[in-house]
Formats: C-alpha cells, structure tokens, sequence
C-alpha cells in the first residue's frame, strides 16, 4: 500500500493524506468493486503544486546510497543519529548550513 511505499506507518500516510484532501489538493472515493479500497486523485490545484515542485536529489551522494546493502543503510542511519544528538540539532537550526558555525 502507499504507506509501505512511502516507509512510513498507516496512520501517518492516512494523516498525511487527510490534510492533502483537506487542503483541496486531492479528492478521494472508496473503490467501486472493493469498498474496503480509496482512489485517490489530485486536483487541479494539487496538480499545480506537484508542477511546482522540486524532482527527486540526483547526484553522487544519493547514488552511492542506492548501492549500498540494508545493514550498512541501517547502520550509517543509527550513526548518523548519534551525530545529530552530539550536534544538539533542533528545528530551529533547520535552515543553518552544516558548514556555518554562527556561534
């Protein structure tokens, strides 16, 4: 299903879905054959952002990552948590530039 898709848990897709439809980027109908089923669809104004919106990263990094095996993914992910922690990073540092130090 889309949250499987998108790596994340049912109820954050099923929020995440509301708001769009909420926000008038897409509508919804349970499936004609299984009631138990949605389609979705974008809007016209969902189909304005989404050709607005930036394509997937392309690069060296995200290419390297591609091939890369799950434990090693796994791995680097956890380590990179722990940078993060020691880092002390919060939303508010959002914007700054790793190489920035405003200090």
């Amino acid at each position: 299903g889309l949250a499987e898709a998108m790596d994340v848990h049912q109820s954050t897709a099923s929020n995440l879905l509301r708001a769009l439809i909420e926000a008038g980027f897409m509508v919804s109908a349970k499936g004609e054959e299984d009631r138990r089923s949605v389609r979705l669809q974008l809007t016209a104004r969902g189909r304005r952002v989404l050709a607005r919106a930036p394509g997937p990263f392309t690069g060296v990094l995200p290419e390297a990552l591609a091939r890369l095996d799950k434990r090693t993914l796994a791995r680097l992910d956890r380590d990179l948590g722990v940078v993060i922690a020691e880092l002390g990073a919060d939303e508010r540092g959002a914007g700054i530039p790793l190489g920035s130090d405003k200090r």
